[in-house]
């Protein structure tokens, strides 16, 4: 087995793929499945707002609570569909190049909040922004399920979707989640 490093939006956009299979919380759409084959879903996450501890920000109750801040949020994801659909902010969110850049302007202050995915919330209230908090979690319009992503077309997105269908049927699947992101459930639910 041999490991590829592969850029966020690089990985689903259209053309030859250096990896035959990348499992990065790609969240499943319908523009992205043009240009790439995705596997049955593995996990379905919410969204989650972040914000630095003792902030106004931080303090948020409702999604029309985190409407006031300035959010920020990286561009080509489903975090930012979900901003202007479901939090339909005051002003614009300041949309970044890639996540390290989200984190960064939020750590500096530029920003008062970040949307991010649960899990992706839990590592960066964990290990990036420790004076960080999760503020809450939200559906996504449509659902936010993750596949693994292959080349379009790929001869092992059947074996994938196999794979994953037979962890989910014998609760394996379960199992892991419920291990893994037991912590998730306690985030409180933003509406």
């Amino acid at each position: 087995m041999k490991w590829a490093t592969e850029p966020f939006n690089s990985s689903y956009a259209p053309g030859p793929k250096s990896f035959d299979f990348d499992v990065n919380q790609i969240s499943i759409t319908p523009a992205r499945a043009k240009a790439v084959d995705f596997s049955s879903p593995y996990y379905t996450a919410n969204q989650a707002v972040v914000a630095l501890k003792g902030t106004d920000a931080a303090s948020a109750k409702s999604l029309a609570d985190v409407a006031k801040a300035d959010i920020g949020v990286q561009v080509g994801t489903t975090s930012l569909d979900a901003v202007n659909s479901e939090i339909k902010p005051d002003s614009q969110p300041k949309v970044f190049s890639n996540s390290n850049d989200v984190v960064t302007a939020l750590k500096q202050h530029q920003i008062d909040a970040i949307v991010v995915d649960l899990p992706t919330a839990l590592y960066i209230t964990a290990a990036q922004v420790p004076d960080s908090t999760i503020v809450g979690q939200f559906p996504a319009s449509g659902g936010n399920r993750f596949g693994a992503l292959l080349s379009k077309g790929s001869a092992l997105t059947a074996c994938v979707s196999k794979a994953i269908d037979d962890l989910r049927s014998s609760g394996q699947l379960q199992q892991i989640t419920n291990q893994w992101m037991s912590q998730a459930a306690n985030a409180p639910q933003l509406r």
